[in-house]
């Protein structure tokens, strides 16, 4: 919940300055809903930062699929560490949202990630994998294409504080090979990004382990040009 009208007007002229080019990559913007008419019409891939599982009704301040996809919005985000925590969104909200964008061929990004104190019990591989198959059990193979998975570690997120290599890599591997496990080969397939305090400093670092394939970037993009800067940092 960042940015007032005037601020996003400056943020999208200097986004506009920059290339954003890529073969092998792709920049999407999430902003905040009012906005996301503008931003759609700026011909870049934007997506919701949150979406409601069922398709119309009394549901005062929620939105759906269908009205995202009815002023072109792309993807939503689901699941943030935010939303768990904040609104309380447990794993079978989450999964009836996925279930959902899964119905309507809608693109999504699954975030997933533990608290500081689950991984300094030593529980957060578990952790984080029983979300994914509590979040992804009405996703079948076949849907994939419309997954990508983003772990977060709630401690490093805002935090200036950001998961080492090992923790890193150790967490990317037991996601992907959790997916191979719940989907077979297709699991292969998924991107998974990192989130957690990514910034210019630590992103080529990050972007080099093992089945990183990009990240899910939150302080660090208000400013357009340290955005600009991990774009970068992935295609070095």
């Amino acid at each position: 919940m960042n940015l007032t009208q005037p601020a996003v007007d400056t943020w999208l002229n200097t986004f506009h300055t920059l290339d954003w080019h890529s073969s092998k990559a792709e920049v999407r913007i999430y902003p905040s809903a009012i906005y996301l008419k503008q931003i759609v019409e700026k011909d870049v891939h934007v997506g919701a930062q949150n979406v409601f599982s069922e398709s119309r009704g009394a549901y005062t301040g929620e939105i759906s699929i269908e009205q995202l996809q009815n002023i072109d919005v792309q993807s939503t985000l689901i699941g943030h560490s935010e939303r768990r925590q904040i609104f309380a969104e447990d794993n079978n909200v989450i999964a009836q949202k996925v279930q959902a964008c899964a119905q309507g061929s809608f693109p999504f990004i699954l975030c997933c990630g533990e608290a500081l104190q689950t991984r300094e019990l030593g529980e957060h591989l578990p952790f984080v994998l029983a979300q994914l198959s509590d979040n992804l059990s009405q996703l079948s193979a076949a849907q994939l294409h419309l997954l990508v998975v983003a772990y977060e570690p709630i401690w490093a997120i805002g935090t200036g504080l950001s998961a080492d290599i090992a923790q890193v890599t150790e967490m990317h591997l037991a996601i992907r090979n959790h997916l191979v496990h719940l989907f077979g080969a297709a699991g292969q397939i998924v991107p998974i990004l990192y989130g957690g305090s990514v910034n210019a400093e630590n992103a080529a670092a990050i972007f080099s382990c093992s089945d990183v394939d990009g990240a899910l970037v939150g302080g660090a993009a208000l400013n357009p040009l340290t955005f600009h800067q991990l774009w970068q940092a992935l295609h070095a």
